[in-house]
């Protein structure tokens, strides 16, 4: 215990290891419940207690110290608050020790934390309106010094709030009165920090680490104490229907003849103790100290970032979500979700979380009775996105170019790509497609031609384009008399070719910048238009064959555009990058499954380049990229089986390539075969599944296979493998019908057990 005290008193030699001693301690508290006292070691719990507490308070003493120790050390010493990862390291042991001895700890907590609170309403009452760093230096080095430790305190109680337990044992102790006692200081503190930011208009900033902290404890407690609170709003509303009923100042019903849930007896004791009001009231302290985050720190990347997850997990979880429609600044979010009012929008790093924003207000309007509550229907949501819309859509291709309309046109694909993520069902999406098209449709590919070489404009477009035709959860489901998939469609093939096609000339005209930056030049480009295009291949709501019949040329000129851009790409720059080789291969295998006939009309060149990129990816170590090759190969492999005596055109340009490269199947065959033998198991279920189509396509290639590694064994271990071999091929039927390819599958699993233990290479 004493190690443990000296080396957090001497914090600045061993902040890497103070997360080590806790989880010592942390497993010596963990292990109590097991100490029998018929052992005599009952003693040795009632030591444990005494030294806890000890160690505990010899953390907080040592991190509220460690404030003073930095800032007099101007810069010279590392802020502890700084090193993020051992932070939380320590923050996640902690839980389990102070709840050990909850209540003293907790009282140490609140001993430390009130004094700091009153100092500081003090402090920051002297300086009014003025900010931290325009006041004179002795106070605000008093506020830096205040800020600091209450930092520290509002981690601590945001850590031990998480730690709360919803086990039978634990429910019924009333740790969550000492929760309510230590979040009633926090949320003062909160309640403190938002009255001097909007009474000083954003100049009264407190330091942003406490920002932080503040957030890491809404967090905590929106996990632990915001799962039911639909249930107490429910209780509340019906409770003058209720005969009998007793109601409490919660709202949380009481029947004389059906007594509250234990759960409900929690939360009744937690709220009535906060003695801040009712979960309605603590609900909108939370929102609202978020939206003054977003509209006062639009320059703190950390802070916006953290304060809008926060915002989508609490619209993500079923009661948050329904607590959410009922407040006041949820409905000022979603009528003001404008640079105007939040100026984080408009900070071009803050662009990514413009998604994230979108994203959690569409859920919300888009989620049961969100209209209605919310008092905004969607396209009243989407009007200020429209007017966007419409104002860069009338500009002629010279005044679209304008760097002035760059900002624009980055953020509203960014919002737009929020929105249509939020969209699970084919209602919503239907509204969604009912706002963009005809109205804006056309913006789409006249934006990815006018600024093809701006990575910045075009990766926000695709990125939207991506989002808008993936049909996750059978959203884009129209009706069967409606052209709507087509009319997409066709809006995906204009903005791929208009981006394609400007890429390509820029490839072939070798104006592709640095050779350093050619991911995010080239490749980036490429892999978001290929995952386009697999999306819309592949979303299963547009009959293709129309195209064709109809002469409709947009079809053919996405897959030509997609393949040049594949094609253009070396093969070890493929393999080199993780994003651009999913979205490579995945495109290939949807053309050999859905568009093979396109795939044999290409040149043989062309064709076999297509073959060796799929021979290369069988061997990647990564197991989608192996999975959708060894797909791959089955498509083409069975395609042979069901066509070789047919007289088709697709079976004749497949012929020829196989006249040119007649060692085709040996070689996938060869390296499927020695995959499942002498690879990796982790992914030899996928690679299994084209065998049996491969073999019967090639019976040939099977064999000569067979021979060979026959050949490179011994004797004895030649009859084995014949035997095995034999035992793989019995009961085979020459079909592909699911049943026999389940299981030949299943044969060869038993095979390669049986054959790993003896061959040799």
């Amino acid at each position: 215990m004493s190690f443990t005290v000296t080396s957090m008193e001497n914090w600045q030699y061993s902040t890497n290891s103070i997360h080590y001693l806790l989880a010592l301690w942390s497993r010596l508290v963990a292990a109590v419940p097991y100490v029998r006292p018929d052992t005599g070691a009952q003693g040795h719990s009632q030591a444990l207690e005494k030294q806890v507490l000890k160690v505990v308070e010899s953390y907080i003493d040592s991190m509220l110290g460690s404030v003073e120790t930095v800032l007099r050390s101007d810069g010279a010493l590392e802020d502890p608050l700084d090193d993020n990862g051992s932070l939380l390291e320590q923050l996640d042991r902690l839980p389990t020790i102070c709840r050990y001895k909850y209540n003293p700890i907790a009282n140490k907590i609140i001993g430390k934390f009130d004094p700091l609170i009153s100092q500081y309403k003090e402090v920051v009452s002297r300086i009014g309106n003025v900010s931290t760093d325009n006041a004179p230096s002795d106070v605000a080095n008093t506020i830096l010094l205040l800020e600091g430790q209450m930092t520290w305190l509002t981690y601590l109680v945001g850590a031990i709030i998480g730690g709360h337990s919803w086990s039978a044992a634990h429910m019924n102790n009333g740790e969550e009165t000492i929760d309510a006692s230590l979040s009633r200081r926090v949320l003062e503190l909160s309640k403190i920090l938002d009255y001097r930011l909007t009474a000083s208009n954003g100049t009264g900033r407190s330091d942003s680490k406490l920002e932080i902290a503040l957030l890491y404890y809404f967090q905590n407690f929106r996990k632990v104490y915001m799962f039911m609170w639909d249930q107490m709003s429910n209780s509340s509303a019906n409770s003058d229907d209720m005969e009998g009923t007793v109601v409490s100042i919660l709202g949380i019903p009481t029947k004389f003849d059906s007594a509250p849930s234990t759960k409900q007896k929690v939360y009744h004791r937690m709220f009535e103790r906060l003695a801040l009001g009712d979960h309605t009231v603590v609900a909108n302290l939370i929102v609202t100290k978020m939206g003054n985050n977003l509209k006062y720190w639009p320059e703190e990347a950390e802070i916006i970032g953290k304060t809008l997850q926060l915002f989508l997990d609490m619209a993500g979880g079923y009661s948050s979500a329904k607590m959410l429609l009922n407040l006041e600044t949820v409905r000022f979010f979603a009528r003001n979700h404008t640079a105007e009012t939040f100026p984080f929008l408009g900070v071009p790093s803050n662009a990514r979380h413009r998604t994230t924003f979108h994203a959690t207000l569409t859920r919300l309007l888009l989620s049961s009775d969100g209209e209605v509550k919310l008092g905004l229907t969607f396209q009243q949501f989407l009007e200020p996105i429209s007017t966007v819309l419409d104002q860069v859509g009338a500009l002629s291709p010279t005044e679209l170019r304008n760097e002035a309309v760059r900002r624009p046109l980055v953020g509203i694909f960014r919002d737009l790509r929020g929105i249509a993520s939020s969209l699970h069902n084919r209602r919503t999406y239907s509204k969604f497609f009912d706002f963009m098209y005809p109205r804006h449709f056309p913006l789409l590919a006249k934006v990815a031609d006018v600024w093809h070489d701006q990575s910045e404009v075009t990766i926000s477009l695709l990125r939207f384009m991506h989002e808008f035709c993936h049909n996750k959860a059978n959203r884009v489901n129209f009706d069967q008399s409606s052209p709507n998939g087509i009319l997409l469609f066709r809006a995906t093939s204009d903005v791929v070719c208009a981006y394609g096609r400007r890429l390509l000339e820029r490839i072939q005209a070798g104006n592709m910048g640095h050779a350093q930056d050619v991911y995010k030049s080239r490749y980036k480009g490429i892999s978001l238009v290929l995952n386009v295009i697999n999306s819309a291949l592949g979303g299963s709501y547009v009959c293709f064959g129309v195209f064709a019949l109809y002469n409709d040329q947009c079809l053919d000129n996405a897959l030509n555009i997609s393949l040049q851009l594949s094609l253009s790409i070396p093969l070890d720059d493929v393999l080199a990058y993780p994003k651009l080789s999913k979205a490579f291969y995945g495109f290939v295998e949807i053309l050999f499954r859905n568009h093979i006939t396109t795939i044999f009309a290409l040149d043989t060149n062309v064709f076999m380049q297509l073959m060796l990129s799929v021979h290369e990816g069988l061997q990647s170590s990564e197991a989608s990229i192996s999975s959708q090759c060894a797909s791959t190969v089955d498509h083409l492999a069975t395609f042979h089986f069901n066509n070789k005596n047919t007289d088709k055109l697709p079976m004749h340009n497949l012929n020829k390539h196989l006249t040119a490269r007649p060692d085709l199947f040996s070689t996938l065959t060869t390296t499927l075969f020695n995959l499942l033998l002498f690879g990796a198991a982790q992914n030899h279920w996928a690679v299994m599944r084209p065998m049996l189509s491969l073999m019967l396509a090639s019976e040939s290639s099977f064999a000569a296979y067979r021979d060979h590694l026959l050949s490179t064994q011994t004797p004895e271990n030649q009859t084995l493998l014949n035997e095995a071999f034999n035992k793989l091929l019995s009961d085979v039927k020459p079909d592909l019908e699911s049943s026999n390819r389940d299981r030949f599958t299943q044969k060869l699993t038993a095979f390669r057990v049986a054959t790993r233990g003896f061959l040799t290479l």
